[in-house]
């Protein structure tokens, strides 16, 4: 049994696409590509497919990936491609199929690109300059106050056609540390100052190992 990764752009219109209708979309194309995929077993089987660590909605991605499984050896994974990508709604572009490397539970941090509009300005300089940044952390516990300035003591931010432009990492996965979304952030902001929020933007651009090493 070899575990497959599929790597894949998640970006403009897609979105928007949630969680539940991404993995249907998977579904149907995986049936429709007629590629050798494992099914679970039972008196209802459907295919193995699982995401690592599913993005909020309305945010992008350059390095989203799922898996699927199969019993076929010696596959020839430019032939997946071929077959997934004319199958796939605009927005989701495929970059890499292969064996896994990493096993999901090794991601331990991600690392974000957001822009916002010039006017955040003052807000960020309010942020570089506080003490602490409270927010609350939602969960199927309740919520969890947390200090964003534990995780991101300073924000170097640079101007960009569309405003100001901004980069970080933030602890995302199983790890020890809790699974912070970049809209905690964006959230906090937008207290400080009138930020619009369909101004924002938020692009996941690499996943990475506890090692510090890119997922793959």
């Amino acid at each position: 049994m070899i575990t497959v990764r599929i790597r894949f752009r998640k970006v403009g219109e897609a979105a928007y696409i949630s969680l539940l209708d991404l993995q249907r979309v998977f579904h149907r194309i995986l049936k429709r590509s007629g590629l050798p995929v494992y099914y679970t077993q039972g008196f209802n089987p459907h295919i193995y497919l699982s995401f690592a660590c599913p993005l909020s909605l309305g945010q992008e991605s350059i390095c989203e990936c799922c898996e699927v499984k199969t019993e076929a050896e010696n596959q020839d994974f430019s032939r997946w491609r071929e077959a997934l990508q004319p199958l796939m709604p605009k927005g989701i572009e495929i970059t890499r199929i292969g064996p896994a490397v990493n096993k999901v539970g090794e991601i331990d941090h991600a690392e974000y690109t957001v822009t916002v509009p010039a006017s955040a300005a003052p807000a960020l300089e309010e942020y570089n300059a506080a003490s602490s940044a409270p927010v609350f952390k939602k969960s199927k516990r309740g919520k969890k106050e947390l200090d964003l300035k534990e995780y991101l003591p300073h924000l170097d931010y640079s101007p960009c056609e569309e405003g100001l432009q901004f980069s970080f990492t933030l602890p995302c996965g199983s790890g020890e540390a809790p699974n912070l979304n970049p809209a905690l952030l964006l959230g906090y902001l937008q207290q400080k100052s009138e930020i619009p929020p369909w101004l924002c933007s938020v692009m996941r651009t690499q996943l990475y190992t506890k090692n510090n090493e890119e997922f793959c």
